[in-house]
């Protein structure tokens, strides 16, 4: 009998860069079918390919603007898988990168996620322009694999296309597998749960920041965002769809860095405000502890609340959003960040009258739902959602302000970039509007089984 997901656990802004002129290629191993094997037609069958268990790949990403290079770091056996078996090929073609798995008997597509990473981000730096190289730690969770595969990843180039980038083999069997064992410090809390985590979407609330001392202020602070979240829709009316777990390990200290008031604490992620040198942007520096963390229990998403006042938070695509829990105006940001690590959002905002920059090269649609390039005005992104005769482009109407339209301005910029509605949470306004909430509910029915 399978037991269940809760028992077996019981015990902003550069969020999108363009991608390499050059790729280092690091290729561990070349097939002579490698081209078969990449372009095989993709299957889904779960039980064929899979245990119901949890494969880890931890890797490090290293380079500047102009290259880069991925080895590997470790493979770990961890806990049942939390994903949808119905739906293991990712077909929201959304992130800078894809990991994917062929099954190396059959050369078959068995399993794919796009995602976005910090490196991503650094190589639009200034300091990555200048060729400075850094070096970033990253993972992948795919379902644990019955027979050896290629694990292969793809970075995207300026025309958005995916080009693989680093190629392994890894037999399930392999005696230098980690399996690692739970840390008698975390500490695990159901918030709503719904039902079984391959019927659901998963939520898992993280703890930064939080000592021995702040359990039952995390424990509060993961519940109120919660309740944040799902008075929000899409999240309100999907809300039979998820289930929402909280874990913790103790920081030695609370809070998080901020390095530009000389403020440093010991905590488990090593979250930092200015990350990347940009203000009231937070990232973690510990991307091992937090999934080390998180393998106590199964999540489709991550939520990471920070022990802090001081308004800064983050959020890349499927990896985590991460806010101030005790800032105010997280109650609007947190859902904003998450909007772009949940469901690969765009920032709607913009701040100067610069064309097109590097982050959406001109003549090229991005990925993003709720941004267009409008190359085709008659065809908008979300045409569907527009009423006969709007104007396209759309001027904004005070006395119409939740008229869907083409509005110029997004992405950071004030010229070729337009957004679904002057006014939308991944802009200044207080909720999703009906673009990204279609973008939302798309990621929910691929991730759930109802």
């Amino acid at each position: 009998m399978v037991e269940k997901c809760s028992e077996m656990y019981a015990n902003e802004k550069l969020h999108k860069g363009y991608i390499m002129k050059k790729a280092v290629f690091s290729i561990i191993l070349v097939l002579p079918v490698l081209t078969a094997t990449l372009f095989a037609a993709p299957t889904s069958n779960f039980d064929d390919y899979f245990a119901d268990l949890t494969m880890r790949v931890d890797f490090f990403m290293t380079g500047d603007a102009n290259e880069q290079e991925i080895t590997l770091d470790a493979v770990y056996k961890q806990g049942r898988w939390a994903g949808n078996p119905r739906k293991t090929i990712d077909d929201l073609n959304l992130g800078g990168y894809y990991a994917k798995v062929y099954d190396v008997a059959t050369n078959r597509l068995i399993f794919s996620r796009g995602f976005n990473c910090i490196f991503f981000e650094y190589r639009t730096t200034a300091p990555a322009k200048q060729g400075v190289k850094k070096t970033y730690h990253e993972s992948a969770l795919i379902p644990y694999p019955h027979r050896p595969i290629l694990f292969v990843i793809e970075s995207r180039d300026k025309l958005n296309l995916l080009h693989p980038i680093f190629i392994r083999k890894i037999n399930p069997k392999d005696s230098g597998i980690i399996h690692p064992e739970s840390d008698p410090n975390d500490r695990i809390f159901d918030i709503m749960i719904n039902g079984d985590c391959h019927d659901k979407v998963d939520f898992l609330f993280l703890a930064e920041g939080y000592t021995a001392g702040d359990v039952e202020k995390f424990h509060s602070d993961a519940e109120r965002f919660t309740n944040i979240l799902f008075e929000m829709e899409p999240f309100k009316s999907y809300k039979s769809k998820f289930n929402v777990r909280a874990a913790m390990r103790p920081s030695a200290e609370s809070g998080a860095d901020e390095p530009t008031r000389n403020i440093f604490r010991d905590t488990v992620m090593d979250a930092s405000a200015n990350a990347l040198d940009t203000p009231r942007y937070m990232l973690i520096n510990n991307n091992k502890a937090m999934q080390d963390i998180a393998a106590s229990a199964p999540y489709d998403a991550i939520l990471i609340a920070t022990n802090i006042s001081r308004y800064s938070n983050g959020g890349i695509y499927n990896r985590y959003c991460i806010f101030a829990a005790d800032n105010r105006r997280s109650v609007g940001i947190c859902p904003h960040e998450f909007g772009h690590s949940f469901a690969g959002l765009a920032d709607e905002y913009f701040g100067s009258d610069d064309a097109l920059s590097e982050f959406y090269p001109k003549g090229v649609e991005p990925l993003e739902p709720n941004i267009t390039a409008l190359l085709d005005p008659e065809s908008p992104k979300w045409k569907h959602l527009i009423e006969p005769g709007t104007p396209i482009p759309t001027a904004p109407d005070p006395n119409n302000p939740d008229q869907i339209g083409v509005f110029e301005g997004a992405g950071y910029t004030a010229k070729g970039l337009y957004r679904p509605k002057d006014r939308c949470i991944m802009r200044s306004g207080r909720e999703f509007c009906e673009v990204c909430r279609e973008g939302i509910i798309r990621v929910i029915n691929h991730l759930s089984n109802e």
